[in-house]
């Protein structure tokens, strides 16, 4: 296996530069906030990935080879993608003892980072998600299963998420069943909740572990979903995807984990009331203060929630560009109306057809407003969030008796 030695120095991302913020003194949002932890230095970050086959917190990751994900993913097959981003491409493969003796069948989702990419920073997102997925474990985490680092090479192989990202099952209409094109009738309220709900258990976790971590990059395309498992009926003219009766729902499905780790940062310790470091994160959840200031503190999780929980709500993402310019970005708009009860049922997602529990809708929207408080000292801890996400969770599953999805081929 090749040498994989970190040589990285301090670095950042930029906010989109149509972010905005309350001051003039910081009205570029893409101006860097100067690095006053020195090295930077990962937690446990040994100095060669080669020694995480030895730190007793990873040496349960598999350390696969080049040739061996090439027989995972096919060759790397374009039909294989499931999803690209900046870092590089996401495949589908599978692994079972032919690959390696004692491996159990898995389907896995082996996530490449471009070669062009492979700077220090790339390198240390890398090396991040490897470090925080290898030494923490929840049922609304992600599981990562191994990596490839050989030569040039930065490879991630985690479990396969069938139903892909919320943000692809809140927002898109067009997807394949049976190597059809269909359409999706909107995720319904209890589900939302049900997201919603695995979401913050899963940033409780982090906040509250030994060693409380900062996610610093949550929205929607991080969170992951199971998959639904549903009975089927196929007719010429239409599929229908019939749910198992309410109480018989699978406790996997439609289970959201939170994925991306590469932004991750350890939070503050000891009498230390934040981190200061360089301005990362997406603009429309990251929190204003962290976008002003550089101070991360585990109330910009909380934030970038309350973000979150006004796009499950309203089915409108957190940037927009091709609304009108004041309905652009979802706070400026919808924030506002958090507080009113009957505006708030007037913002919900229409796409829901009105089938939702409007008490509970509007203490989800009041949930919200309490995220998205200016002051991130106002703000409630995740896990009050998580207190009163459940009875909202039960409340939106007793409204509903049966759900039918529909699907028109297009």
């Amino acid at each position: 296996m090749g040498n994989c030695w970190f040589r990285g120095s301090s670095y950042g991302h930029k906010i989109s530069s149509n972010a905005k913020a309350d001051s003039q003194k910081n009205s570029d949002p893409s101006v860097k906030t100067e690095e006053k932890e020195g090295s930077q230095k990962l937690p446990s970050n040994p100095e060669e990935v080669e020694d995480l086959r030895g730190d007793t917190a990873t040496n349960h990751l598999i350390a696969f080879t080049f040739d061996e994900l090439k027989i995972i993913t096919g060759n790397f097959r374009l039909d294989y993608i499931l999803g690209e981003g900046g870092f590089g491409s996401v495949y589908k493969g599978f692994i079972n003892q032919d690959l390696r003796e004692g491996l159990q069948p898995l389907q896995v989702a082996v996530k490449v980072h471009d070669a062009d990419n492979n700077s220090s920073q790339g390198h240390r997102e890398w090396l991040a998600e490897v470090i925080f997925l290898g030494q923490l474990s929840h049922p609304n985490l992600v599981k990562l299963i191994g990596y490839c680092c050989e030569d040039e090479h930065r490879v991630l192989i985690y479990e396969f998420m069938p139903r892909g990202s919320v943000e692809s099952n809140l927002f898109s209409i067009d997807e394949k069943l049976y190597g059809r094109a269909v359409v999706l009738l909107p995720l319904p309220w209890s589900i939302r909740m049900k997201i919603a709900l695995g979401a913050a258990k899963g940033l409780a976790f982090l906040h509250e572990a030994e060693k409380p971590v900062i996610f610093r990059d949550f929205k929607t395309s991080n969170i992951l979903l199971d998959q639904l498992k549903v009975s089927i009926e196929i007719d010429t003219d239409l599929i229908k995807l019939v749910e198992i009766g309410r109480g018989q729902l699978d406790q996997s499905d439609y289970n959201a984990k939170l994925s991306d780790f590469g932004l991750a940062k350890d939070g503050p310790v000891g009498d230390k009331s934040h981190v200061s470091t360089r301005i990362i994160g997406t603009y429309g959840y990251a929190a204003p203060e962290y976008i002003m200031t550089g101070h991360l503190t585990a109330m910009s999780d909380v934030y970038s929630f309350g973000v979150v929980l006004l796009e499950l709500l309203t089915g409108r993402k957190s940037l927009d560009k091709s609304r009108p310019t004041r309905k652009q970005t979802l706070t400026d708009w919808a924030a506002p109306l958090l507080t009113q009860k009957k505006k708030v049922l007037e913002i919900v997602d229409q796409r829901l057809g009105g089938d939702y529990p409007e008490k509970s809708v509007q203490k989800t929207a009041m949930l919200a407003h309490h995220c998205l408080n200016r002051n991130p000292k106002a703000r409630p801890l995740m896990r009050d969030i998580v207190d009163s996400l459940e009875p909202l969770l039960i409340e939106a599953e007793l409204s509903v008796t049966g759900v039918v999805y529909q699907f028109s081929y297009i």
